[in-house]
């Protein structure tokens, strides 16, 4: 089941979500500074691109605290609010809410994602 339904979310967003991922992590690679968070936006493409039967714990401490506090204002309020819009589309039908709750759980992983370990469930 969770393999249709990665299937589906490639097809109906996850593509687009996936590549935005990517994308901004080559952005951040450009720069010396910029390569750790650039290595941890490619983390969250490929769970961007494969969501389902994975998720992300939190295992860091008060560095990653400092990086989600930058990274905040440097991106991921922007990108957690594209994720949150979007999960709403998503949850206006009863078909859509699983994929409106991955949209949800991006939308967090936007907000701080330095520090999470993505882990099969």
């Amino acid at each position: 089941m969770r393999f249709i339904g990665n299937i589906l979310w490639l097809i109906l967003g996850g593509l687009v979500l996936g590549l935005a991922w990517l994308a901004v992590g080559l952005l951040w690679c450009l720069t010396l500074i910029g390569i750790p968070v650039g290595l941890q936006c490619f983390k969250l493409s490929s769970l961007a691109f494969w969501p389902f039967g994975r998720q992300a714990v939190f295992e860091g401490g008060p560095v990653s605290f400092l990086l989600n506090v930058a990274w905040f204002f440097l991106g991921g309020l922007e990108l957690a609010l594209i994720a949150a819009a979007v999960g709403l589309v998503y949850c206006l039908t009863v078909v859509g809410i699983p994929f409106g709750l991955q949209c949800f759980k991006f939308a967090s992983l936007s907000m701080a994602p330095f520090g999470r370990q993505i882990v099969g469930c």
